[in-house]
């Protein structure tokens, strides 16, 4: 089998390289360099995207004894993924931006291509597991399972996936890494969003969406209680940052319960208010028919609710079976059967 290996230039995506060639294929690495300028360097675990990355990824495809070529998506990503994430903030939801270039740059703009040029799959450094029938699965690592970011993939989508890596620990494959000589063994992992490498995301929206200074109002008393730069800079749920000139006559923290973009209005009170038991959200993936029962998960990192789950239209009904606090609009929300992903959607609405 013919599969390009989409390669960061961290450790998880060379050492699903090497197993991908370790398993008989012919594989071909690729580095998508999705900045238009990007940095010369990282820094530890902020960012990616950098020359430093795509020069690691390079060095590892020499290890391993692959062609590797550098795919230019960078005008492709701030169309589908960064106008997409400044547009979202300035509507007022909370984008995962990681789900989507999943959806429309990997899965989509990138395996589209692979298979155009005769290759047979994409793989990747993600950690999750896909069975021979096309299931996806959580990884045998919780602490590093991914299935959360690819659960809105299509069936036609994960039928050119593969994922080697979700039989494994991440502690395993830096220990593989090491063993095989790439030098990424130790690499810090990227934990902030790629292409805000300060991890300062309401000032670089600020950049992006000017000023739009606006009142922060008591949900209960309507009074207001401060002021803001703009909405962008606010999701639901939060706690800190409010800058608030009163306290709560019981004492008690507030959070953000409502953004109004078209007003420019942030609206905070007490944390019960963000208790949420239904959800709809818009299909991404959901191949299935009637209400099934299952287990939902609304942030990347989060804990599973019970929930029960129906498509209707072009909507996917959630109703939890137990509040889950500080849910907003545009994020993911994936349905589990165990380890089991049914497929999920962008949330577009929450009710209490």
């Amino acid at each position: 089998m013919r599969v390009l290996a989409a390669m960061s230039g961290g450790v998880d995506s060379a050492v699903a390289a090497a197993r991908a060639a370790d398993a008989g294929h012919e594989v071909t690495g690729v580095h998508l360099a999705l900045s238009r300028s990007p940095a010369s360097d990282r820094t530890g675990a902020t960012g990616c995207c950098t020359l430093e990355d795509a020069r690691d990824a390079r060095r590892a495809a020499d290890v391993l004894g692959i062609p590797f070529y550098v795919w230019d998506l960078a005008e492709r990503f701030e169309t589908d993924v960064i106008d997409e994430f400044v547009a979202s903030y300035a509507a007022g939801r909370t984008p995962n931006p990681c789900v989507r270039c999943n959806e429309r740059i990997k899965f989509a703009a990138v395996l589209d291509r692979a298979l155009a040029l005769g290759f047979d799959a994409v793989v990747t450094g993600h950690h999750a597991r896909l069975d021979a029938d096309g299931t996806l699965r959580r990884s045998v690592d919780p602490g590093k399972d991914q299935s959360y970011v690819l659960g809105t993939l299509r069936p036609a989508q994960l039928a050119a996936a593969r994922f080697p890596l979700g039989d494994s620990t991440k502690a395993q494959v830096r220990v593989e890494a090491a063993a095989r000589g790439l030098a990424v063994a130790d690499k810090p992992d990227s934990h902030d969003i790629c292409f805000i490498a300060d991890g300062d995301t309401g000032g670089w929206l600020r950049d992006r969406l000017g000023s739009r200074p606006g009142p922060i109002r008591d949900a209960e008393t309507g009074a207001t209680l401060g002021a803001h730069d703009g909405t962008f800079a606010f999701t639901v749920g939060q706690r800190r940052g409010l800058r608030l000139g009163q306290p709560a006559p019981d004492g008690r923290p507030r959070y953000v319960l409502d953004i109004s973009p078209a007003t420019s209005t942030v609206t905070v009170g007490p944390a019960e208010a963000l208790d949420v038991h239904q959800l709809v959200a818009d299909r991404a993936a959901w191949p299935h028919e009637g209400v099934l029962t299952c287990q939902a998960q609304v942030r990347a990192h989060g804990g599973v609710v019970p929930a029960e789950a129906e498509g209707r239209g072009d909507a996917l009904i959630v109703t939890l079976g137990a509040p889950v606090r500080g849910t907003a609009p545009g994020q993911a929300v994936i349905l589990y059967d165990g380890d089991r992903v049914l497929g999920g959607g962008h949330i577009r609405t929450t009710s209490g």
